[in-house]
């Protein structure tokens, strides 16, 4: 590959495009690559909220741009795989933004082609993409089989998709699809040990941030524009980053100031903080995870968050938690279970493309054997919340179903959460899915020991 051109090798797209081939490759998560990249390829500040809307949306529409890319590249002999991005990447644009006029996309396209192949490689990105605008993109109706033609249409893998339509039924998983397309947004905690919501709120306009109170966590607000992580209220600790769904979890627990907590799966931290803030200086939470290089990070945290004097971290497998506690340690639990992620997708587009039938076998059974080991360290009356950040099923209902049939001294109790939540609930159990709210998918059950 020839030297790429500074101007070039700076610009929003070339940028977008390296992201997307290392998403692609494996080779990183897109919620901790774009920074990297913009800081080594020296992105314009101004650019990066385009960045991020390039490089999520392409992501999340892969299959459908794939799709419909296909019958325009269908007669090359052999077609690189950064060329194919390059094309998904262009025709994201040319489909769903409409700030940029096709020409410059298009100019744009084939200058990277030149840069990162050779003139021919321009051309064929040029004849491609101006194939396309003029014939427009190939209609789903040419799908015959249903199932396929969804799959494509929401960019979801035929076997999730599949899985879906057996658990809520096409026009659901359909709604849930086509809102996983739809751009994130960013939701914050805020400490109320140290100021209000709406002292936040004002703090926030001063440093042109837009944000409004959260209608689903009342710790909770939602940044409608800004970099909350650069804002002040970051800086000193008194604001988090965090989904509104995750700040569920430690109100669900009931947390009294002096309690003894386990938080059995801790990593990086945003629960354990938030369990430690509402203990207020009062009492302990005991943080596990099985890699010390993510206790540090829960460490530092609860550092930054001003509540280091209240967690305890310890590495090991939450597995062993019966075998290295005493029975009845504890007056909570938390086991906020490693899980497919799948409530991520929105926020994460590459998880589902990496996900495979088997994960469902094996993730269910991990979980079970955290529950149980759990169980004999939670106090009689103690309560317990089991919570995943996926929306299957086989991970969630049928877990607590199968940890309930094997331990008589637990039962399912009433969720402590906001009135607006209520049609989420079933059966005792906060079953949020993305498309609700607009948040990220969760599920919540608490259980107490009888």
């Amino acid at each position: 590959m020839a030297k790429i051109p500074k101007k070039l090798r700076h610009s929003v797209r070339f940028t977008a495009l390296e992201a997307i081939e290392r998403i692609n490759h494996g080779g990183a998560y897109s919620n901790l690559l774009l920074n990297e990249l913009i800081q080594k390829n020296q992105v314009d500040g101004k650019d990066t909220a385009l960045l991020t809307e390039l490089v999520y949306g392409t992501i999340s529409r892969q299959l459908l741009l794939t799709y419909q890319i296909e019958p325009f590249i269908k007669k090359a002999k052999k077609v690189d795989p950064w060329v194919k991005r390059l094309l998904q990447l262009s025709l994201f644009q040319m489909l769903y933004l409409d700030r940029v006029p096709d020409h410059a996309i298009i100019n744009e396209a084939v200058e990277i082609a030149k840069a990162k192949g050779n003139p021919g490689t321009g051309k064929f990105v040029n004849g491609v993409l101006r194939s396309i605008q003029r014939e427009g993109v190939p209609s789903l109706d040419l799908i015959k089989d249903p199932l396929e033609r969804l799959a494509t249409e929401i960019s979801l893998p035929k076997f999730l998709t599949e899985k879906f339509v057996a658990e809520l039924g096409e026009a659901e998983t359909r709604k849930l699809g086509l809102s996983l397309l739809e751009p994130s947004r960013v939701s914050a905690r805020i400490d109320l040990r140290f100021l209000s919501r709406e002292e936040a709120i004002e703090a926030l306009a001063e440093d042109g941030i837009d944000a409004r109170i959260s209608e689903l966590s009342p710790y909770g607000i939602v940044a409608d524009k800004g970099f909350l992580a650069g804002s002040e209220l970051f800086q000193n600790g008194w604001l988090t980053i965090q989904d509104e769904s995750s700040m569920l979890v430690a109100q669900a627990l009931q947390i009294e100031p002096g309690q003894k907590v386990l938080d059995a799966c801790a990593a990086p931290g945003g629960k354990t903080t938030h369990i430690a803030a509402l203990l207020n200086n009062e009492g302990s939470v005991t943080a596990l995870d099985i890699h010390e290089h993510k206790l540090k990070l829960v460490r530092e945290n609860a550092e930054r968050l001003r509540v280091a004097d209240t967690v305890v971290t310890k590495e090991m497998d939450a597995r062993k938690v019966a075998e290295t506690f005493d029975a009845e340690s504890f007056d909570r639990i938390l086991v906020d279970a490693p899980c497919s992620g799948l409530g991520l997708m929105r926020r994460k587009p590459d998880i589902k493309y990496q996900k495979q039938p088997q994960d469902f076998v094996q993730l269910p059974k991990i979980q079970l054997e955290i529950l149980k080991s759990c169980a004999p360290a939670l106090k009689s009356g103690g309560i317990m919340v089991y919570s995943t950040c996926t929306i299957a099923r086989a991970e969630n209902q049928q877990v607590v179903a199968e940890f309930l049939a094997t331990q008589p001294d637990f039962e399912k109790i009433d969720l402590a959460l906001e009135e607006k939540l209520q049609p989420a609930i079933r059966e005792q159990m906060l079953i949020l899915y993305p498309e609700m709210f607009m948040t990220d998918g969760f599920f919540i059950c608490a259980m107490q020991k009888k």
